[in-house]
């Protein structure tokens, strides 16, 4: 039987790219984004597996991995990242839940989950599973919404919000958002065999005033040099972070790529439509270049 996970934030059908970025005001923020991807990627890597991938903003930022597993739980958003970046063997689409990644352990060699933790109700049991099927040594890129945020804290002092920036645990603002504690996500970090290397604190001056006042370019320029102090203290309301998967990992066997996420088996076998679990008989659709492993098919 497959194991219950936590329920899924499903953007199936949204606008969220147009709505929230292209049209939303935040070109800063975007822009600042990019800078913290570009000082933490490395310069080459063979497979990357984008976690939350959406409509694939960050995807052509990954110049240095040879192929990019682009994996969000909506196939709506993957098909317009299809449509932004058209028909390539560099991409691979996987509609999939991050709680059962269908993949064989020790796949890759880098992964990163940009604004998709602060969907996550179980976000230890997400990072374990990027652990599982990260190879040693490999990266992983990991952005977190942080409660211990400047404005968080003037609004506590101010008694404008009942929970504290300060404790530990995760704050649901809105269902399916959370904030976490820097010294907690450092925490789980360690816990899944993570070696923390870099901290990068990110959107400095995202307050709508500032940004009715300042050109993007201007305050992304400004937020590059305030980067530099995540290792130091971490008071913005995102966070940056790289860290290496250390310990032993299995090593992928030649040729295995997906396992299934109901049995956990390797034997897929790959049909014109669909794969076939040789184990459970689960079998999954393969539709417009999307790998579909949400449920399996009746």
């Amino acid at each position: 039987m497959t194991q219950k996970t936590p329920p899924v934030c499903d953007y199936e059908g949204s606008d969220y790219q147009k709505s929230f970025w292209d049209e939303g005001g935040r070109a800063y923020e975007d822009k600042a984004e990019e800078i913290a991807l570009k000082r933490l990627l490395p310069k080459s890597g063979k497979l990357l597996l984008e976690i939350g991938a959406g409509a694939g903003r960050n995807t052509p930022r990954y110049k240095g991995y040879e192929r990019i597993v682009l994996l969000d739980y909506s196939r709506t958003q993957l098909q317009q990242a299809q449509e932004r970046l058209g028909e390539s063997e560099r991409y691979i689409y996987v509609a999939a839940d991050a709680y059962k990644l269908p993949f064989v352990d020790g796949l890759f060699d880098g992964a990163t989950m940009i604004r998709t933790l602060h969907h996550m109700k179980d976000a230890p049991a997400a990072i374990q599973q990027v652990r599982r099927i990260l190879e040693s040594s490999g990266n992983f890129i990991l952005e977190y919404a942080n409660k211990l945020n400047l404005k968080a804290i003037l609004r506590y002092f101010l008694r404008k919000q009942e929970w504290s920036p300060f404790t530990p645990e995760q704050v649901e603002f809105v269902a399916l958002n959370f904030d976490f504690h820097p010294k907690t996500i450092r925490k789980w970090l360690e816990k899944s065999n993570f070696r923390l290397e870099r901290q990068l604190t990110v959107s400095h001056f995202r307050i709508a005033i500032i940004k009715r006042f300042f050109p993007a370019i201007f305050l992304a320029k400004m937020d590059s040099i305030a980067q530099l102090t995540g290792d130091w203290w971490q008071l913005t309301p995102s966070v940056f972070t790289i860290s290496e998967a250390v310990g032993e990992s299995p090593v992928a066997s030649e040729g295995a790529f997906f396992q299934c996420p109901q049995c956990g088996s390797t034997s897929l076998k790959e049909e014109p439509e669909m794969l076939s679990c040789s184990n459970c008989d689960a079998k999954y659709a393969i539709r417009n270049g999307i790998y579909d492993f949400r449920e399996p098919l009746t």
